[in-house]
């Protein structure tokens, strides 16, 4: 049969399960066991599936994920966040949209403990929102600003999203982890740009107040012990990689261990918060195994079928030039992020694009580390984008969806115009995985 008929096939038996309302893994699942018991002779057929799924989990290259879900479990549930946003505040001078700056430089820092965008837009919510209230700023320098902020989880290590879609598309995690912290700085910089520039030009968005004086020691003492352990952090998960100490895996259970140990030292660590980081760790965890489990099954059978190797042929001979097809995988992604989560992304997309960018020469890390940011336009992009219904959640009462939506559209403009940027400078996103030694 020829591909472009196995395509139209598998993705039109998906669609129609898909408006069943059945959760999407489950439909990959069931258009698994159909695919690989026709395709394979019956029930040797389902025995290779078992075989495959067990093989693929059972690796040490999936290990980064439950260790990264639960960093982000004890900084949420111990409460680490909200110190981090404390000294951020007495450190901020009085500059122009000073609490949404605070936002910003929080779901920075916060995103190197937590890993997981919902649960930092939910904190910094939560914090932030009640004060930007009272102090009367405008929604768009509010909402737009911490949901921004908090799809930064995604750009900056450790990132449970970035092992998942390496997982998936075969791409060096060690490298996409590194690869993506030149991003995700790139794109807080440009938060910080837009806030300043938007409220010099228009200040009753933010408007100015009162700060209290903080003195130099007691900055230095609030730095010293919130901040600084951050920064330890960092360094566990990042720097070990990049200097050729440890693995992706060896470095999320030192990072991971790290978190525990500031916990415990501030006090913040107890049976309680174990309890729940460990519950919810299991829980995401399963999840997120089963999205694996389902789509490496689903690009088995493409790739069994030609699939795979027919759509790549297909893009290498259009008779156009390798960075518009890269452009229109974008395209895709972006509009299937307006109605789609991003775990479905990864598994309709990936395992046919990455095979198709090896082969037209671009570098697979480039590309993950692009498609990231795309997939954190899915987080925030209306009408489905998860971060706006947390949002939702923790707004004041009476705020609309439709207040939410407007507030967030500068900074899903920013977000498009960074990954432009990162498209036609490759080398922001390959200089630091090309200092990793070996």
């Amino acid at each position: 049969m020829e591909w472009q008929y196995v395509l139209l096939i598998v993705f039109g038996s998906l669609l129609v399960l898909m408006t069943t309302g059945m959760p999407i893994v489950f439909c990959f699942f069931l258009l698994n066991i159909f695919g690989m018991f026709i395709l394979f002779g019956g029930i040797s057929g389902l025995d290779i599936l078992v075989l495959s799924i067990y093989s693929f989990l059972a690796t040490f290259i999936l290990l980064p994920i439950p260790l990264f879900i639960l960093m982000g479990e004890i900084m949420f549930h111990s409460g680490m966040g909200d110190n981090v946003i404390g000294t951020l505040d007495k450190c901020m001078g009085r500059l122009p949209g000073r609490l949404s700056l605070i936002a910003v430089a929080s779901g920075t820092v916060l995103s190197t403990m937590c890993g997981v965008s919902i649960a930092s837009t939910a904190l910094l919510g939560s914090v932030l929102l009640p004060e930007m209230e009272k102090r009367k700023y405008k929604r768009a320098m509010t909402m737009g600003p911490i949901i921004g902020s908090g799809g930064l989880a995604i750009l900056i290590p450790p990132s449970a999203l970035a092992v998942f879609l390496g997982a998936i598309g075969g791409i060096s995690i060690g490298k996409l982890l590194v690869a993506i912290v030149v991003p995700g700085l790139l794109m807080g910089a440009l938060y910080v740009v837009y806030i300043v520039g938007r409220c010099y030009l228009d200040a009753s968005l933010a408007p100015q107040y009162e700060v209290a004086a903080v003195a130099a020691s007691e900055k230095a003492k609030a730095l010293i012990k919130n901040v600084i352990p951050v920064g330890i952090i960092i360094f566990l998960v990042i720097g070990v990689i990049l200097l050729g100490v440890a693995t992706p895996s060896e470095a999320a259970g030192t990072g991971t261990l790290a978190v525990f140990f500031i916990a415990y030292f501030q006090r913040r660590l107890n049976w309680e918060v174990i309890k729940k980081a460990t519950v919810g760790t299991i829980i995401t965890t399963g999840m997120v195994f089963m999205i694996i489990a389902a789509a490496k099954a689903f690009s088995q059978i493409l790739s069994f079928t030609g699939a795979t190797q027919g759509m790549s042929q297909f893009a290498i001979d259009l008779q156009v030039p390798p960075i518009i097809i890269l452009g229109g995988m974008q395209v895709v992604i972006l509009i299937l992020g307006c109605f789609v989560n991003v775990d479905a992304i990864i598994l309709l997309t990936m395992p046919i694009f990455v095979p198709i960018v090896s082969q037209l020469g671009f570098d697979p890390v480039w590309f993950g580390t692009v498609s990231l940011i795309n997939l954190e336009l899915a987080l925030i992009t209306p009408p489905f984008g998860l971060c706006l219904f947390v949002m939702k959640g923790v707004a004041p009462k009476g705020t609309t969806m439709e207040e939410i939506y407007k507030a967030v559209l500068p900074f899903v403009a920013i977000q498009m115009l960074a990954m432009v940027i990162i498209m036609a400078y490759p080398q922001l996103a390959l200089w630091l995985p090309g200092l990793m030694h070996n």
